[in-house]
């Protein structure tokens, strides 16, 4: 089976992200997004450069979860494409159509909240608990002996012996 594998951009928001709906009405996110640049230099340092820019954009649920989520200045990594389109003015450009994106972990400090799918977890596994729970008690009365009776058992009961 092969990996399916896309384009990856990383960088920082350079601009405020804004929210724009298409004529279709699907969500449209358009952020200016810029990508450190730096050189190395012969004696083992590095001079940073000015960043490289691009458009970013993102589409439909996507696009209204990013818009939530990242504010200009946030360092991001982003798993789509990059497509070359006419410009208004006539000119090619270029931008960067994210399928996906993320805070960078190497940069950005956050905290993650698990609060919410656990407690749907809790309620999607209750039937389930039940099921266990139902068969174990099932389980447990194959496992008990029935009941001596006196007609089938005349023996008297065993007394312990200590030795």
């Amino acid at each position: 089976m092969t990996i399916r594998t896309k384009e990856s951009l990383s960088g920082f928001i350079a601009s405020d992200p804004e929210l724009t709906f298409t004529s279709k009405g699907d969500a449209r996110l358009y952020m200016r997004v810029g990508q450190p640049q730096a050189r190395f230099e012969e004696d083992g340092t590095f001079t940073n450069l000015d960043p490289a820019f691009t458009d970013l954009v993102m589409f439909r649920k996507s696009a209204e979860l990013a818009h939530a989520q990242f504010r200009k200045g946030d360092n991001f990594i982003a798993e789509g494409e990059t497509r070359t389109y006419t410009g208004n003015e006539g000119a090619d450009r270029e931008q960067f159509v994210a399928s996906r994106i993320g805070h960078d972990n190497n940069i950005t400090r956050y905290t993650v909240d698990r609060t919410g799918p656990e407690r749907d977890a809790a309620k999607r596994e209750a039937p389930v608990q039940e099921q266990v729970q139902q068969a174990l008690a099932e389980r447990e009365a194959q496992l008990d002996p029935e009941p001596a009776t006196a007609a089938r058992d005349n023996t008297p009961p065993r007394e312990a012996v200590a030795r």
